[in-house]
């Protein structure tokens, strides 16, 4: 199509859950309540751990990472819907929403890395606990969170300057509460087949390398565990790795049942789903990991008692 790399489209309008009034009120209520908690459960986290020394260990530097990205990726999304609330608009320029999808692509993807390298120091803890020390070494963690955010800042701008090359016609409202790519690419009047191929190539080795080396990590813990069979060794590879689990169990459930079918099939059911990760998986991350976490439970004592 001539002109595909001009937007006729100044705004986008967020259509969000609802167009009723009431339900809107109580979403408003609901995300506003969500956000508030997740960002003082993650921040507490983040504080204990900085604050306590006996915390300043691989597994909670990669857990106050996944927290600092939690917060950055629930900030993208969820203020700009309860501001358009607030000022009764559901309006977004399109450089904004350009920009909230880079930085979602970014965060998201970065949630996925951070849970990978937080897999490998369980199998190192695990599987070579002698060699622990050695292994994860304070230059080697920061190594690990440094290439992530290149590698998922390197997608993001991929996937972002794709999605600026498309034309957009008349219609430019969005069935979300945010600037998620797939629905953006449901608006398109251009041929969006690059974006779905590099969505499903690229993006698709971008979400499976996190994803294998999760899954190869606990491959390697359970037939460890399982080699020499004991009542002690089982409890404690389930009181280690039993939070994290849940956690992975929780953001790539979500992440498949959204990302991986063509764009053109995005639902409300989708959108729903995309909650869970973008959310209410920040939501829940510092409650799992600190409930039946000792360390953390005593460190947040001693904060909240000064």
């Amino acid at each position: 199509m001539e002109g595909n790399n001009q937007t006729t489209v100044t705004e986008f309008l967020l259509l969000g859950f609802s167009g009723q009034s009431d339900q809107e009120e109580v979403v408003f209520g609901v995300f506003l309540w969500t956000y508030l908690v997740t960002l003082i459960g993650n921040l507490l986290i983040i504080l204990a751990i900085s604050c306590d020394p006996h915390l300043h260990t691989p597994m909670y530097f990669f857990l106050a990472n996944l927290s600092s990205v939690d917060i950055c990726l629930s900030s993208v999304t969820v203020p700009k819907m309860l501001v358009n609330h607030l000022v009764g608009s559901r309006s977004i320029s399109y450089m904004g929403c350009m920009t909230q999808m880079y930085f979602f692509i970014t965060f998201g993807n970065m949630d996925g890395f951070i849970l990978s390298t937080m897999a490998y120091d369980r199998y190192v803890a695990i599987c070579r606990p002698l060699h622990y020390s050695l292994i994860m070494r304070p230059r080697l963690c920061v190594l690990l969170v440094a290439i992530s955010w290149v590698i998922t800042n390197l997608h993001a701008l991929f996937h972002t300057l794709l999605m600026i090359r498309l034309t957009f016609c008349s219609d430019n409202t969005v069935h979300h509460f945010f600037c998620d790519p797939y629905p953006l690419l449901k608006l398109s009047c251009s041929d969006t087949f690059i974006n779905d191929m590099a969505a499903f190539t690229e993006g698709g080795v971008i979400f499976l390398t996190p994803f294998t080396c999760i899954v190869v990590s606990y491959a390697y813990i359970f037939s460890n565990v399982l080699r020499v069979p004991s009542a002690r060794g089982i409890r404690k590879a389930l009181s280690t790795c039993g939070s994290h689990l849940t956690v992975v169990s929780l953001f790539y459930g979500a992440i498949l049942g959204v990302y991986m079918h063509p764009s053109s099939s995005f639902s409300v059911a989708d959108m729903v789903a995309t909650v869970l990760f973008t959310v209410m998986t920040p939501l829940v991350n510092p409650f799992i990991y600190s409930l039946r976490n000792h360390d953390i439970k005593a460190a947040l004592r001693k904060i909240l008692s000064l």
